[in-house]
């Protein structure tokens, strides 16, 4: 003989349904084909279900839509050209640095003898930077810093008009190509006199 159920029964059976069904319609796309005439009368519980479980799609919103992540990544792009720049200046000093004894001659850019702006477009070159040829025309790129405010691998300036460049290696001292006779070498900033500096 068919067993019966009670009403309370039934009403628990078709809350456990609806809360399956609400489970698997929150991760399955919305339907696309028009209900049959076979389910019409079942289309007023669909709705119902669908309007219940609406606001689940907001619990996981889109990796995207992240503010936290967008500026995270804002910031990181924004600081990735100035990291370049710093790690262009660390890499000029250090090449420039491994020139000490090498010759001075005029107009030479290296790798066997250098004039001033010679040896600060050579150690720049390879590190990636691309710098004018001439002390004055050095004098005019980058941003300028002042004198109380250099870091090592800015280029600082001498006499007026500009006709000297060096390279700072910090505790107040250049790297440079200084002059006719004199080799490669590392001289105190406050030997010549200071004109301006740039940091590129």
């Amino acid at each position: 003989m068919p067993q019966r159920h009670s009403a309370p029964a039934l009403r628990v059976a078709v809350v456990a349904t609806t809360a399956a069904a609400a489970a698997v319609l929150s991760v399955l796309p919305a339907a696309t084909a028009a209900p049959t005439d076979a389910t019409a009368s079942a289309a007023p519980a669909a709705e119902t279900v669908t309007r219940d479980v609406a606001p689940a799609a907001n619990v996981l919103p889109a990796l995207g839509a992240n503010p936290a992540a967008m500026s995270v990544s804002s910031a990181a792009q924004a600081a990735a050209p100035a990291a370049q720049a710093a790690a262009a200046r660390s890499g000029a000093m250090a090449t420039a640095m491994a020139q000490l004894g090498k010759p001075y001659r005029w107009g030479a850019t290296g790798p066997s003898a250098f004039d001033c702006s010679g040896l600060v477009s050579y150690a720049f070159d390879k590190a990636g930077k691309d710098l004018p040829r001439t002390s004055r025309a050095q004098a005019q790129v980058g941003t300028k810093v002042s004198k109380s405010n250099l870091k090592p691998g800015d280029l600082v300036f001498f006499y007026s008009p500009v006709s000297h460049v060096g390279i700072y290696i910090g505790d107040g001292q250049i790297v440079h190509a200084s002059t006719s006779g004199q080799p490669v070498k590392i001289s105190d900033i406050d030997r010549m006199p200071f004109n301006s500096a740039r940091r590129v």
